[in-house]
């Protein structure tokens, strides 16, 4: 059974949950500016650390991404047991002046705000960037993570690269879309399968 055949096998155990989850995602757009900043700050954490490590970061920590100093900040990440708590720490305080703004990307097209962020946040790049656009409503944007790069790879559709650039992002987001439009679905909708396929959860 190939990629796209095990999809369709799966579609109806797992329909109603990617569903349920894409619709959260929309409706981030109707809450706060602070509380979207949130997602942001879960996205700088989960780059080269797990969604797992960022849900329990958002759980626990919350608001103190937009109150706490710097050095609270610090604190509680490494309290949770975040790995790279100092750096980490510094980006999301020092991302905070795109609060009142944070609105103004969901009136951009989604590969411009997508560029946007990564020229204009650190601690974010295209994986990331793309990662919060598509939690707060984005649609066709690929969250090219290693379990992506996995399945993509074993399947036959791609070399897993050594290093990611911009341009092989690019490159393996297309035939990630190519791939979506193949069984009738959008990228959002598409990288929820790959990840439940890969690690048997569908999170965020």
């Amino acid at each position: 059974m190939n990629l796209l055949e095990r999809i369709f096998s799966i579609r109806g155990k797992i329909g109603n949950i990617v569903d349920s989850r894409l619709e959260e995602f929309e409706s981030m757009r109707k809450k706060s500016e602070k509380k979207i900043f949130e997602e942001l700050a879960f996205c700088i954490l989960t780059a080269n650390s797990s969604a797992r490590m960022g849900l329990k970061a958002q759980r626990e920590i919350g608001e103190g991404f937009i109150y706490y100093p710097e050095n609270k900040l610090r604190e509680e990440l490494h309290r949770i047991g975040y790995r790279f708590w100092r750096i980490r720490a510094k980006y999301i305080v020092e991302a905070r002046w795109i609060i009142p703004k944070i609105k103004e990307l969901f009136k951009t097209p989604e590969e411009e705000a997508r560029e946007f962020l990564v020229k204009n946040v650190k601690g974010i790049g295209m994986k990331e960037a793309s990662h919060f656009l598509r939690n707060t409503g984005a649609k066709n944007l690929a969250i090219v993570d290693r379990h992506i790069l996995k399945i993509l790879a074993n399947e036959g559709y791609i070399y897993a690269p050594k290093a990611m650039t911009r341009k092989r992002y690019l490159e393996i987001e297309n035939v990630e879309r190519n791939l979506a439009k193949k069984v009738g679905m959008n990228l959002a909708e598409f990288d929820l399968y790959l990840w439940y396929m890969s690690t048997g959860e569908v999170l965020k």
